[in-house]
């Protein structure tokens, strides 16, 4: 067997036999993010604002854009929300909304 064939085989088992991590596991800011069940209930149980009423809040703060991604997370025993907006200027701002009460936390 040629030796090309021989180190194609080797790395194909190599990568079948590597761990695999999820994304979010990997990237320490989603460690603490909640599953869509676990934001379902949150919203429902009143300990988080609707998704919508936290955009309408960043948007309230100069914060405009089209929402390419939103989590909600524990950050320091609270809930909130990480928005992730797209600008018109094609700028991507990272904005932190607390899901208790609307207030925007922190803006990137």
């Amino acid at each position: 067997m040629p030796a090309f064939p021989r180190i194609a085989i080797f790395l194909a088992l190599g990568l079948l036999a590597a761990p695999v991590k999820p994304a979010a596991a990997a990237d320490p800011l989603h460690r603490h993010c909640l599953s869509k069940a676990e934001q379902r209930a949150a919203v429902a149980s009143h300990k988080a604002i609707s998704l919508g009423r936290a955009i309408r809040s960043a948007h309230k703060h100069g914060r405009r854009g089209e929402t390419l991604r939103a989590r909600l997370c524990r950050r320091g025993g609270r809930l909130a929300y990480v928005l992730t907006l797209l600008a018109r200027n094609g700028k991507v701002l990272r904005v932190t909304v607390d899901a208790a009460n609307g207030a925007v936390l922190g803006r990137r």
